[in-house]
């Protein structure tokens, strides 16, 4: 008995040393680098220049106050639809008249006495010129009566009928003076007239009545975009009170591209409008591209040189129903496409001594290889060279990755 367990002791042994050189060996076995793998296919490829953009009206319309004035409440909402020359958007009554200071006052009744004085003189004018008219008349008279009695000569009577003539222009011309010395009165007066001053005002004769308001009506057929100033208010001439623009077929986008995206766009690209808010996508073309550029800080601080871009729609109205002035959009300019190509992931695309390079899965190895590319959109690159549709390539290679290592695809969530 004791022979047989000093014979199976050994065997124990073996066994047990056997069992963990097994496990060691499946331990340290390589084992396959787990990859994402993507495949090469043919299709259709396009590069674009991806930036914000928002909408806007070709030509808005502003509605400003004609005259300084008083503007009435504004009874018309954002959104309501107008029509030329008919729909009153806004009123504006004359403004009331200014409070004066103590100077003013006392430079304005200054006024008021010089103009008094001057009226005064001008009225003892007319008393003089009508007296100097009545003695020319009269003169006249006796002369003609000497020339029935041939006692005087007809260069007498002449001159009497000349100074009769100058005597009654005098008179008018006084009588004239008279009524600039009583504007005058009258203005000098008015300057005296503030927003308290309502009695001055009667006391002057001036009776106070209600002025009609100044109807504005709107300059285009359109939409009511904005409204600067609700309430009634005083505005000076030519403060802006309402914006008016046509919604509906005047709208277009304003893209602001980087110096550097700009000159690869050209008037007449097509343009995809994304993330506007409806269910498809829109279409678009580049209309104009302005030659000037213009610093602006993104939101990260950094200094960019901008240029503004303007794309007009190519869809029909209806198919961007609800869409308005100033509303945010994204656009994606083309500026080139090919309809047949093959195509890589860029995500598998590095390089390698100087040359793009791709590891391509072959019997679950990951070979390098050298391949050519052409334009990269950056989520596909055209394939010239060095692989052919349907191979498979690791897409996002490891640094540690080699060539001729065996890879294998990640499951998801693995």
């Amino acid at each position: 008995m004791a022979t047989n367990r000093r014979k199976s002791r050994p065997v124990l042994m073996l066994s047990a040393a056997a069992l963990v050189a097994a496990a060691l060996v499946a331990a340290f076995w390589p084992r396959p680098m787990l990859v994402d793998i993507g495949t090469v296919r043919q299709g259709p490829i396009r590069v674009t220049i991806d930036e914000e953009g928002r909408t806007q009206v070709r030509e808005p319309y502003v509605v400003s106050s004609p005259v300084a004035g008083e503007l009435q409440r504004v009874t018309v909402d954002p959104g309501e639809k107008v029509v030329r020359n008919q729909t009153v958007v806004a009123q504006m009554r004359p403004a009331n008249p200014s409070a004066l200071d103590v100077r003013t006052r006392e430079q304005a009744l200054a006024a008021v006495t010089a103009a008094e004085a001057a009226l005064r003189v001008a009225r003892a004018d007319l008393n003089a010129a009508m007296a100097n008219r009545d003695f020319a008349e009269a003169e006249l008279e006796r002369v003609g009566k000497l020339i029935e009695r041939e006692i005087a000569s007809l260069v007498t009577l002449e001159r009497a009928r000349q100074a009769a003539r100058v005597a009654e222009a005098n008179v008018d011309t006084v009588h004239a003076a008279i009524a600039m010395r009583e504007a005058e009165l009258r203005n000098a007066r008015a300057q005296l007239i503030g927003f308290d001053d309502q009695a001055l005002a009667a006391a002057l004769g001036d009776t106070v009545r209600d002025v009609p308001a100044i109807p504005l009506k709107a300059p285009i057929d359109g939409t009511i975009l904005k409204i600067f100033h609700k309430s009634e208010t005083t505005l000076p001439a030519g403060e802006a009170i309402l914006q008016i623009g046509d919604v509906d077929s005047d709208l277009e986008v304003m893209a602001e591209l980087l110096s550097s995206d700009a000159v690869q766009v050209a008037p007449g690209n097509p343009v995809i409008i994304t993330n506007w808010g409806g269910g498809a996508d829109l279409e678009g073309v580049v209309e104009r591209i302005d030659p000037y550029g213009y610093t602006k800080f993104s939101a990260l601080g950094v200094e960019e040189q901008r240029v503004e871009t303007i794309i007009r729609f190519a869809d029909p109205t209806a198919d961007r129903d609800g869409l308005g002035h100033g509303y945010r959009v994204e656009v994606r300019i083309v500026v080139w496409a090919r309809d047949a190509a093959v195509l890589v992931p860029s995500s598998a695309l590095f390089r390698h001594q100087g040359a793009w390079s791709v590891f391509r899965v072959e019997d679950g190895q990951a070979m390098l290889r050298a391949v050519e590319v052409g334009r990269d959109n950056g989520r596909e690159a055209e394939l010239l060279e060095g692989l052919e549709p349907g191979d498979r390539v690791v897409l996002f290679p490891s640094a540690n990755l080699t060539d001729g290592q065996k890879v294998a695809q990640r499951q998801i969530g693995g």
